[in-house]
């Protein structure tokens, strides 16, 4: 039987695992930075140990790498890792899709139009204009993709894909990094795969919701090769 103290450790060590994770996927951590345990102590306000069961925590999920003998990392990102997430994500994404169009009822239209309105109004992509991924767009977006596949009614699916839009979301902010000016009509992107999702039309909707992934994926692979020039 778990202790109050062992309970109460737990419970801290959850919620940095959160924080950190955070900071990781929004940026303030960089690929490759090492996580030194007394630094983070202190920014974090936390003790030693539940900290360390934090990042063990986060080594099994891809954003930190733990070494032997060296403590642990933010993890490194790849052209490899990119292909393969986004790739992944289309698959569960798409089939996420069409049982959310298959099961959505007006209920779900209705909270699909309100979130694609809300992220709609917060827009700061119009065609031509650097992507300001700040953090009311970030919560806008992310609400809009997760209300579009939330009829689908299974909770382990939609916990992987959360995991992998995470992922999603690391890679773009480090494209920040890079300096990459996007060229996209990302507006208009959003707002044809929500009408096709509401004209219950899964091909096309997920047709739609692999270009939008790819075009992200070739604009990041583009950025992480200027880089190396």
């Amino acid at each position: 039987m778990k202790t109050e103290e062992q309970t109460k450790k737990r419970t801290m060590a959850s919620q940095l695992a959160d924080s950190v994770r955070n900071d990781i996927v929004n940026g303030t951590f960089a690929p490759g930075t090492r996580l030194n345990l007394n630094a983070l102590s202190k920014h974090y306000a936390a003790g030693i140990n539940p900290l360390r069961e934090a990042l063990s925590r986060l080594s099994a999920t891809g954003f930190i790498t733990a070494e032997d003998q060296r403590g642990f990392k933010v993890s490194e990102i790849s052209k490899k890792e990119l292909i393969d997430t986004q790739r992944v994500r289309v698959d569960l994404e798409c089939l996420a899709l069409r049982q959310s169009i298959a099961n959505g009822d007006v209920n779900w239209e209705s909270e699909l139009v309100a979130a694609h309105h809300r992220m709609a109004r917060i827009q700061r992509t119009p065609m031509g204009e650097r992507l300001s991924l700040d953090a009311n767009w970030e919560t806008g977006h992310h609400d809009f993709h997760i209300a579009l596949l939330s009829a689908c009614k299974s909770e382990w699916l939609m916990l992987f894909i959360q995991t992998l839009f995470e992922c999603s979301v690391r890679y773009r902010k480090a494209m920040l990094l890079f300096k990459n000016t996007l060229k996209r009509d990302i507006v208009t992107e959003h707002k044809d795969i929500m009408e096709a999702a509401l004209n219950k039309d899964a091909d096309l909707a997920c047709e739609l919701l692999s270009a939008h992934y790819d075009k992200t994926t070739k604009l990041i692979l583009s950025s992480m090769e200027n880089t190396k020039k």
